[in-house]
């Protein structure tokens, strides 16, 4: 899904965009008050501490070996 100047969750479509601005403009909804994905904002706070702390601890040949074996699955579909 596309996102705002401030990562803002936005709609992909243009239909979903136009009923978003109308909305804004006739204060039914405000830039604040943009729907959230849903997830727990703690649980993803900590899954980032994660896997920061992961990549930390993992050698440079390591991520490496792991990023060439994630574009070859991407490449092979």
């Amino acid at each position: 899904m596309p996102k705002g100047p401030k990562g803002e969750r936005r709609p992909a479509d243009v239909i979903g965009a136009a009923v978003m601005i109308g909305r804004i403009a006739t204060g039914e909804l405000t830039e604040a008050e943009i729907p959230n994905d849903g997830k727990d904002p703690n649980a993803k706070a900590l899954g980032k501490k994660g896997g920061q702390a992961r990549a930390k601890s993992m050698s440079p040949e390591r991520r490496a070996e792991i990023a060439k074996k994630a574009a070859a699955k991407r490449w092979a579909k």
